[in-house]
């Protein structure tokens, strides 16, 4: 049978077990929606009753433009080595380890495309935290460390050209032009989906996106 959405809020709501709190990551390429379908996922679980799922994104590791730009890594962008890989991982073990606490999770601002310290709070009665990036699998530098701390990984996936499509999209609409959006992808963003594509096999869960999917049962990311 078609994976559907109930089907993921159903195996969601189950990962905490015994009053643990579980963290549940959702991986995959740039573009192919694993933003979308955690805050679809978060709203549907939160919608009854107290919120008791959190959403905690990768992308609040960004290394900071001017520390880019003192590695030289700036035209780098998005790639693994321009995360804080380690203090995410840290940061996920101290979700798993002092759930009695607020824990402050930095964001991302998406028009200034700049790391935010402190923007997130994760609040002792969440009990199932939704965290999302690209390179939750992979297994170089400090990356590894990320993967013992996941309850269970999805890897979200969408078609080629409709992913790439939704990358130029989104680049044009936080300013770039459309040829400036297309020589970014080419040559940042799809160097980036190939590595994320070979740790596909490393999740627990392949999430199809259906492209103009619509109703409850569809998995739209």
């Amino acid at each position: 049978m078609p994976l559907t959405f109930d089907d993921l809020v159903h195996r969601a709501r189950a990962l905490p077990q015994g009053g643990r709190r579980a963290i549940l990551g959702i991986a995959g390429s740039p573009g192919a929606g694993k933003s979308t379908l955690a805050e679809r996922l978060v709203r549907e679980l939160n919608c009854a009753g107290d919120p008791w799922v959190a959403h905690v994104p990768m992308d609040g590791f960004h290394l900071a433009d001017a520390e880019l730009e003192r590695l030289g890594l700036r035209d780098r962008k998005g790639a693994p080595d321009t995360f804080d890989a380690a203090g995410y991982a840290a940061l996920l073990r101290r979700l798993r380890d002092e759930p009695g606490d607020v824990v402050y999770a930095p964001g991302f601002e998406r028009v200034l495309e700049q790391p935010v310290a402190g923007a997130i709070p994760v609040p002792p009665t969440a009990r199932l935290v939704v965290t999302e990036g690209n390179y939750l699998l992979l297994t170089t530098g400090a990356w590894p460390r990320v993967r013992p701390l996941l309850d269970e990984v999805w890897f979200c996936e969408l078609p080629e050209r409709e992913r790439v499509r939704r990358l130029v999209s989104r680049h044009e609409q936080f300013g770039k032009t459309h040829e400036e959006a297309v020589a970014w992808v080419a040559r940042s963003d799809e160097r980036n989906a190939e590595l994320v594509a070979a740790t596909r096999g490393r999740a627990d869960l392949v999430v199809p996106g259906e492209p103009g999917g619509a109703g409850r049962g569809m998995i739209r990311p």
